[in-house]
Order: structure tokens, then C-alpha cells, then sequence
């Protein structure tokens, strides 16, 4: 019991947290990469993996073992340090953020007052981890991918950022618990529905943020065959793929909780307490299906298409809605 109090202390709670957040993470991301195979599977009336283990169950496992016998190999003009580096700063942002959403009552590593900010701060540093990998690598392909990439996360930070200032306009902090606290008693008040416009920017921006098809531009693997990653082997590429995957988690989880009442029940007496976590779980991984949906459903779009839709339309939509929603608040 000593032995507990102890470990409930500062700081051993919160790197004893983050050790667990991370290992997590990790294996979300290989999850992930599982349920995207079969989904795709699916989708294109095919098998997925289906031969290791129980209807292919095991096939992350194996994917590991290979991954990690494989060899690292770098370019022989490479930047070593700037290349190596380079998936380390794209996969732990990514795992930070997880410090600060809450999962259900009182489940959430970090109850920052500023967790909104935190959120859209560092997960800005996933760009440069983008522009590390292309610039490191020394090589035209990963170096046309990184500035692509560099390009639309930047882009598209712009009116994700805007999304959020509805919902904080609405709740009046920039706590994540704050936030879905505010969105109790019901589905009705969940902000989806008074931030519909936001809701689907925000989503739409979480897919390009994420560099998911049809936003994988930095990829283009029909005409830049991998992009800032191409150069990459082994445990650095599985690190990368983790990150991305793992990102895609994030997002969601992100997006459940600002507009889809994070842990909330739908109806007020399928309230579950402490075990609210499920419901937060099933409406992560509902977002999470739609990502993979659409990544097997729609083509790429072109560079400037990508542009345009970001800055000629999401951008001016959120600041439509932001005068709309500041004058029904000062209305009503």
C-alpha cells in the first residue's frame, strides 16, 4: 500500500504514466495497421491477412519480428544525426498528447488548463520531424515529399486551429475536461451538432494533419514512391508508419472529445461511471473506421486541389461560422 502512495507521487505518477501512454501508443499502432489491412481487405472484397494465427491475429507480431531483424540502413551522404532523429520527433508528440484527454472520469494523465493549447503546440512539431526526414535523407525524392508535407500540415493547421475556437468560445476554457463535461446530459448537447460546419473542418484538417489518402500527398507513392520516408528501413520506418498510425488515433480521439462528448453516454441513464472509457473507446474507433473508409474509397487529389480546399474554403468557412456563433452566443 506504501509502495502504491508512493508511486501516486510526483514526479514517478507522471513518467510512470507516460511509460504506459507510450507503450500504448505503440501498440495502437500496430492494431491499427491490422484493422487498416482488413478493412482494406473488406472494402476490396478480398482476404486480409489471414494466414499467421487465427484469422491472421497475429500477423503484427510478425511484422514486428521482421521489422526488427531487418537492417538500418542510411544513405551514404545522409545527415545521420538530422536522419536519425527524424522519427523520434514525429512519434513523440504524438504520445504526449495523449498525456492530456481524459478517458473517463478522472482518467487523464495531465488536467492542464491550457490542454487545447498544449494539443495544437505540439503537434506542430510533427512537420518538422516531416522536413527532418526529407532533408536528412540527402535525396530529391525525400526532399520533394518533406516540402510537400511541410506545405500541407502547415496549411492545414490553420483552419484546424480555427475549428477549435468554437467549442472554446462555447465551453469557456481550454481544458479538455472542461470541455466534455460541458457536453453531459444527453447527445443533444454534444457540439457536433451546434458546430456541425467545425466538426466536419475539423475532421477533414485531422486527415490532412494525419497525411492520410486522399491527403498523402508527402507519400505520392505513384510519383514519388514513399516521399520523406523513402530512404527509411527497418525499426526507423516502422517508427515513422507508428507514428502516422498512431496520429490517426490521436486525431480521433481529439476529435471525440471536442465533439462528440468525449466520455459522455448518448443518453443520460446508459451512464457507466468510472467504466465511461468505453464509451469514449467506441466512439474513437467509429472515427477511426471512417479514416480507413475513406482511404479505400476516394483518390488523391492534386497538389493545388489540396490547396485551394484548405485555403479558398475551409478557411473562410470557419470564419463565417466563428461571427455566427459569436453572435448567437451574444443573442442568446
Amino acid at each position: 500500500m506504501e509502495f502504491l502512495n508512493f508511486l501516486n507521487q510526483e514526479p514517478w505518477r507522471f513518467i510512470l504514466s507516460f511509460g504506459v501512454v507510450l507503450f500504448l501508443t505503440l501498440n495502437l499502432a500496430a492494431i491499427l495497421v491490422m484493422g487498416e489491412r482488413k478493412v482494406a481487405g473488406y472494402i476490396q472484397l478480398r482476404y486480409g491477412p489471414n494466414r499467421v494465427g487465427p484469422r491472421g491475429l497475429l500477423q503484427p507480431l510478425a511484422d514486428i519480428i521482421k521489422l526488427f531483424t531487418k537492417e538500418n540502413i542510411s544513405p551514404g551522404k545522409a545527415d545521420l544525426w538530422i536522419f536519425l532523429g527524424a522519427p523520434i520527433a514525429m512519434f513523440i508528440p504524438v504520445a504526449a498528447v495523449w498525456l492530456v484527454i481524459p478517458f473517463a472520469p478522472g482518467a487523464v494523465v495531465a488536467d492542464l488548463n491550457v490542454a487545447i493549447l498544449f494539443f495544437v503546440a505540439v503537434t506542430s512539431v510533427g512537420a518538422l520531424g516531416v522536413i527532418m526526414a526529407g532533408y536528412g535523407s540527402r535525396s530529391n525524392f525525400s526532399l520533394l515529399g518533406a516540402l510537400r508535407g511541410a506545405a500541407q500540415m502547415i496549411s492545414y493547421e490553420v483552419p484546424l486551429i480555427l475549428s477549435l475556437l468554437g467549442v472554446v468560445m462555447l465551453t469557456g476554457s481550454l481544458s479538455l475536461v472542461d470541455v466534455v463535461n460541458a457536453q453531459g446530459g444527453g447527445f443533444w448537447n454534444w457540439y457536433f451538432i451546434v458546430q456541425f460546419p467545425m466538426f466536419i473542418v475539423f475532421y477533414i484538417s485531422s486527415l490532412a494533419e494525419t497525411k492520410r489518402v486522399p491527403f498523402d500527398l508527402p507519400e505520392g507513392e505513384s510519383e514519388i514512391v514513399g516521399g520523406y520516408m523513402i530512404e527509411y528501413s527497418g525499426m526507423t520506418w516502422a517508427l515513422i508508419q507508428a507514428a502516422e498510425f498512431a496520429g490517426m488515433g490521436l486525431m480521433a480521439g481529439i476529435t471525440t472529445t471536442l465533439f462528440l462528448g468525449g466520455w459522455q453516454p448518448p443518453l443520460p441513464f446508459l451512464d457507466f461511471g468510472q467504466f465511461n472509457w468505453i464509451w469514449f473507446g467506441i466512439k474513437t474507433a467509429l472515427i477511426m473506421f471512417t479514416f480507413q473508409w475513406i482511404r479505400w474509397s476516394l483518390p488523391r487529389l492534386r497538389m493545388d486541389q489540396l490547396m485551394d480546399l484548405g485555403w479558398k474554403v475551409l478557411v473562410p468557412l470557419t470564419l463565417v461560422w466563428l461571427v455566427i456563433t459569436a453572435g448567437a452566443m451574444l443573442v442568446f
